[in-house]
């Protein structure tokens, strides 16, 4: 993202921002690794399907750590307003 951007172009500012694409890439992560599950389970590769199973735990557990503080943070700013 630009150093520029403060809010002029999206209306977030780049922190928020950044949270919500956390947040979307963690959860679009996750749906991609459910393929790549079935994949992996369809040749039979159980060792596989396993490390893509934990790596989708991390993802939706970065989704909801991210999502958590996003509502935090969001319900904090009205609050604030």
């Amino acid at each position: 993202m630009s150093e520029q951007e403060v809010g002029s172009v999206t209306g977030l500012r780049d922190k928020d921002y950044n949270l919500i694409w956390f947040v979307e890439a963690s959860l679009s992560n996750a749906l991609r690794l459910e393929g790549y599950i079935s994949d992996a389970d369809m040749d039979g590769d159980a060792e596989l399907a396993d490390f893509f199973r934990r790596a989708q735990a991390v993802s939706r557990k970065g989704g909801d750590l991210g999502k958590a503080m996003l509502a935090a943070r969001l319900g904090k700013e009205k609050k604030e307003q």
